[in-house]
């Protein structure tokens, strides 16, 4: 007679079979919750550009075309700089870039040559006359901008999960931000609060209070003679910086020092009979004009300037 409690014999090789396949089930849920696993992989990487456009990319990009400076250099700080095959006539940091196929600059970029290269994803800002085409084409296309240091923060975050690597814009723009921490802390203490003038695009505009620029200034704890009313880089007078009087003036280069002291009124400001002029060398203001990766090293620029000025007092 058979015991009602002892399964018979064959059931013993059911229950093992049916454990072995829970923890298979256990351990491919586990590679699908780390993002390893084929489910994941379908699933896709969703990005939203600044147009507010979603974009769905089954995988990481490998082959990429930049048409911003700035975003070609976020894209080698997130060490991805190899996924690059295509380039703007502009960018120039870092030295690897040397080398790759140029495709044109920011609003003339050559569509054809573009497409030639292959590339799963195209970089460039959002007016970019390039985007229509291209998507047209089937290319996949991400729109992205950096007027503040907040955009500045998602753009490398965004890139950063384009390319596999989640959270490493975050963890970037962190070393960033203590870096711009440890910048102020330098900033001889007669010059905290001076107000400062940047000058942009050849003397014709400025950097206010709402640029980048500004905010940069402002975290190292200077003020900014141009306000943010006026927008971001608004074009100014000759006579509106007499009026602002500023402790400091920033340009561009050596050069456009001299042609100062013959702007109207600008020869009797304090900044200019005093020699208070940061000027910067052309491949050192490229850098201040990005809004990306560099931007600690903007700062540290601007502080170094102010150093070797010595004290703004009488």
């Amino acid at each position: 007679m058979t015991s009602l409690h002892a399964p018979p014999h064959p059931a013993q090789p059911r229950r093992h079979t049916v454990s072995t396949t829970v923890r298979q089930i256990a351990k491919a849920a586990a590679f699908v919750a780390l993002g390893l696993g084929p489910a994941a992989h379908a699933a896709g990487i969703r990005l939203e550009d600044a147009r507010g456009t979603t974009l769905e990319l089954q995988a990481p990009a490998r082959r990429i075309v930049s048409l911003m400076p700035s975003l070609t250099e976020t894209v080698c700080a997130l060490d991805a700089c190899d996924r690059l095959v295509g380039i703007d006539r502009h960018a120039n940091w870092p030295a690897s870039l040397k080398g790759l196929p140029q495709v044109g600059g920011i609003d003339d970029a050559n569509v054809e040559r573009i497409v030639a290269l292959k590339p799963d994803l195209v970089l460039l800002r959002p007016r970019s006359r390039a985007a229509e085409p291209l998507e047209r084409l089937g290319l996949k296309v991400l729109a992205l901008d950096a007027k503040t240091h907040a955009d500045m923060r998602r753009v490398m975050e965004t890139l950063a999960r384009a390319t596999g690597r989640a959270g490493a814009g975050e963890a970037f723009w962190k070393k960033i931000d203590a870096r711009l921490n440890a910048a102020r802390a330098r900033v001889p203490l007669d010059w905290q609060g001076r107000r400062v003038y940047f000058e942009v695009h050849g003397g014709m505009a400025a950097a206010s209070e709402s640029s980048f620029i500004g905010e940069t200034l402002a975290r190292l704890g200077l003020a900014n003679a141009v306000p943010g009313t006026l927008g971001p880089f608004p074009k100014m007078s000759p006579e509106f910086v007499v009026r602002a009087d500023p402790d400091v003036l920033m340009v561009s280069a050596l050069g456009e020092i001299s042609a100062m002291a013959t702007r109207p009124g600008w020869s009797a400001m304090s900044a200019v009979r005093r020699g208070r002029i940061c000027s910067f060398a052309s491949a050192r203001f490229d850098l201040m004009m990005r809004p990306g990766p560099r931007l600690d090293e903007a700062a540290d620029a601007i502080v170094g300037c102010l150093e070797s000025l010595g004290s703004p007092r009488p």
